[in-house]
């Protein structure tokens, strides 16, 4: 019944920009946390940057200054704008809900979109 359907990926030069969109239905949107994560080859799935209900953002290390989070609750929409892409961007790009938060630091999602492919050529 859950559903995300991320979009917004393609193939940009360094320093350029996207903006991924993920569109959520089948629960209450506007109470829960939610996640957009990544991953490439031969790397473990890495969260990149959280949203709270109550707007609360964190964004990992290497993408704050470049990376903006924010939620439409009547739209049912996250979006990420990226920007100064690196090649080292390139991945793909998931979005997790609810996402749990853990006393140990890490985080979850119930549920995952398909991702969307970002390609950042150098």
């Amino acid at each position: 019944q859950v559903q995300l359907v991320e979009s917004g990926g393609g193939l940009v030069q360094s320093g350029g920009s996207l903006r991924l969109s993920c569109v959520a239905s089948g629960f209450v949107f506007s109470s829960d946390d939610m996640g957009w994560f990544r991953q490439v080859p031969g790397k473990e799935r890495e969260l990149v940057a959280l949203i709270s209900s109550d707007g609360v953002i964190d964004y990992v290390e290497f993408v704050k200054g470049r990376f903006t989070f924010s939620r439409d609750n009547p739209e049912n929409t996250v979006y990420l704008q990226m920007n100064e892409l690196k090649p080292e961007d390139t991945a793909v790009y998931y979005c997790a809900a609810p996402l749990h938060s853990y006393d140990n630091g890490s985080h979850s999602g119930d549920y995952w979109g398909t991702g969307t492919l970002v390609t950042v050529s150098s």
